[in-house]
């Protein structure tokens, strides 16, 4: 008899340039219980966006996950939005900012910050 093993996808994978982001704005703020969160609103040009936010709190129902010590998390209704998406961290011409590539999205707005379905 065979045992059955259940997929369980990672909710968000975070690249080392965005981990590096993160750990060095902890560092400035001198906060080591801040933590990084990634949300998905209503809104944008193309029906969902993205948000960054950092807190120092994360509630029950938030996947957390940490990578050599640094947190990032996901509320539970954002998370079927970021399962298999990846965060990074970049800089160029247009500014530095945080990413998002999300396989999940059938469509992107120009600016890359919003999303849709």
């Amino acid at each position: 008899m065979s045992t059955a093993s259940t997929f369980v996808p990672q909710s968000l994978i975070v690249t080392n340039n965005a981990l590096a982001k993160v750990r060095e704005l902890v560092e400035e703020e001198e906060n080591p219980d801040l933590k990084l969160r990634v949300y998905v609103t209503g809104g944008g040009c193309s029906g969902f966006q993205y948000g960054f936010a950092f807190e120092e709190q994360h509630g029950d129902d938030d996947a957390v996950i940490d990578n050599e010590g640094i947190c990032v998390v996901v509320d539970a209704m954002s998370y079927p939005y970021l399962v298999g998406a990846t965060l990074d961290y970049e800089e160029g011409l247009q500014g530095s900012r945080f990413t998002v590539t999300n396989p999940n999205a059938s469509s992107t707005c120009g600016c890359g910050s919003s999303f849709s379905i």
